[in-house]
């Protein structure tokens, strides 16, 4: 089997290959699939795992470890019972915007599946890490995001009911809610703390999001405070590692 050109025996070091190592085989079919891959464009169809082992003389188990690591870097994905060729990952801005004018800036439509709407105590834990007082009542809202009715993540959104006393009544789940707190109730976002990391979606997240355990997710974490400096909103946000990317514009 050839190598590709920047892999061959002795090339400089390119995607973490030593030098002087030899390349595993599942990394040499990946880069020949990669190569495919921007033939075909998206929404192309893959050959099937048989037929790209023998096209590249190899076990199948060597092609299905590199669609293994191309599905978990969002270059494929599974339609049906065959793989096609991802579209470029949504790239979601670090900023006050919401998450449908992020969506929609690149073509996209957004949307959201209600899951659950509840109300209950505020626990001493998300009174603290809020702002808000032990025992008022919070709603918690959770929606599984979708972007032209694809699943890409799972939100919940915790806001003290005295914000949005009627959240239950004339809020659309399937709209943004920062839209619905500015234009219906006349609340701006002022500024809002947020952190980044990555985690392992739990089973049922999994289950809700369509994707498997072992998916990489992206959980971004958020307390907002209005244009007064108030306790806002608390958001758990994850989003699948392989369909997103998150920019900041960064200045001096």
């Amino acid at each position: 089997m050839d190598y590709p050109n920047d892999q061959s025996p002795g090339a400089p070091v390119r995607s973490g290959i030593p030098e002087h190592g030899r390349i595993p085989k599942y990394y040499a079919v990946k880069a020949h699939i990669a190569v495919l891959i921007e033939e075909l464009g998206e929404g192309g169809l893959l050959p099937t795992e048989r037929d790209l082992a023998e096209q590249y003389e190899v076990a199948r188990e060597t092609v299905r470890q590199a669609l293994r690591e191309l599905l978990l870097e969002g270059k494929l994905r599974r339609q049906g019972r065959g793989t096609v060729v991802a579209g470029p990952k949504l790239e979601q801005p670090l900023s006050l915007a919401s998450y449908t004018e992020g969506v929609r800036r690149q073509g996209r439509t957004p949307g959201r599946t209600l899951i659950s709407l509840d109300r209950f105590p505020c626990p001493q834990a998300l009174a603290t890490e809020a702002g808000l007082t032990r025992g008022e009542p919070v709603w918690h809202m959770e929606r599984v995001l979708l972007a032209d009715d694809e699943r890409v993540g799972l939100e919940s959104t915790y806001v003290a009911v005295a914000r949005v006393p009627d959240l239950d009544r004339d809020f659309d789940p399937d709209s943004s809610f920062y839209a619905y707190l500015h234009d219906r109730l006349g609340i701006a976002f002022g500024d809002a703390d947020e952190r980044i990391e990555t985690v392992l979606a739990t089973p049922r997240e999994a289950l809700l999001i369509g994707t498997p355990p072992a998916l990489p997710m992206l959980l971004i974490h958020r307390v907002s405070r209005d244009t007064k400096g108030r306790p806002l909103e608390r958001v758990r946000t994850l989003y699948r590692g392989d369909r997103f990317s998150f920019t900041a514009h960064l200045g001096s």
